[in-house]
């Protein structure tokens, strides 16, 4: 007869194991010699041996038991069964370090290639890194709603790069805008330029103003974005909107205010 730790010896596991399996039903306890330590068979070995190498194939103890007292053909539809859920835990695992090693490039994870190039090129014409996190997220929530069409949308912003000065111009102010106090006459600046640009791009037909319908919660959500990534953010809305121009993301007329003639 054996003591718990030679039983343990014996199967290649631990005391604590051992226990373990005491516990959840897996091996019996045997009966207490008159000394009061448990005392094991071989029986106790055998299934001891049985229960560790199911566990060490890869089978949850939650099956152990099962899998102990299946016949044959029970046994086989069980493995495989088993074997289907390793299959899906191994590609989930891989996937996940396909994941992870992602993290390890920083907004790769959450950002398409062609927005990443673009941050970086406005990290070229000098825009501070405060501004390039706030454009940042703006695509993590734009990417996050539609990512199929962000590739366009990045197209058309590198075209205005390419093509119009006003908007690198517009850019290079931005990108000091976050560091600026709410009074700094720069914000007066930057109004008058984002102006300028919109009643262009009205005229055009590049941009259309939005009716007074409340806008989905979405766009909201950007525009909550913008109102509280800087205090100079709200005074920059509150000059447009003393303007007639209200919203960031989704432009809309403010009632009784005066828009310029000619985007009416």
């Amino acid at each position: 007869m054996l003591t718990i730790s030679q039983l343990a010896s014996y199967a290649g596991v631990t005391v604590r194991t051992v226990r373990h399996y005491h516990q959840i039903g897996l091996l019996a306890e045997p009966a207490r010699d008159h000394s009061g330590y448990r005392s094991y068979d071989a029986a106790a070995v055998v299934r001891l041996i049985r229960i560790r190498v199911l566990a060490d194939a890869g089978v949850p103890l939650a099956r152990v038991q099962e899998l102990l007292d299946a016949g044959p053909a029970e046994f086989t539809r069980a493995i495989a069964e088993i074997d289907q859920a390793l299959s899906a835990d191994i590609r989930r695992l891989r996937s996940n370090r396909r994941r992870i090693a992602k993290l390890a490039a920083g907004d790769h994870l959450a950002l398409p290639q062609g927005v990443l190039d673009y941050l970086d090129r406005l990290r070229g014409l000098g825009v501070g890194e405060s501004y390039i996190q706030l454009e940042r997220d703006s695509w993590i929530l734009l990417a996050a709603q539609d990512r199929p069409s962000i590739e366009i949308v990045i197209a058309a912003k590198n075209r205005q790069l390419d093509d119009d000065p006003d908007m690198t111009r517009l850019y290079r102010l931005l990108g000091s805008a976050p560091e600026w106090s709410p009074d700094d006459p720069r914000v007066v600046e930057l109004a008058d330029m984002v102006e300028h640009l919109r009643i262009r791009a009205i005229q055009s037909g590049e941009l259309e103003i939005g009716g007074a319908d409340r806008p989905d919660p979405f766009t909201a959500l950007l525009d909550a974005a913008m109102t509280e990534s800087a205090p100079v953010a709200r005074r920059l809305l509150a000059i447009l909107e003393e303007r007639g121009w209200r919203g960031w993301t989704r432009l809309e007329r403010v009632p009784e205010a005066r828009i310029p003639d000619d985007v009416t």
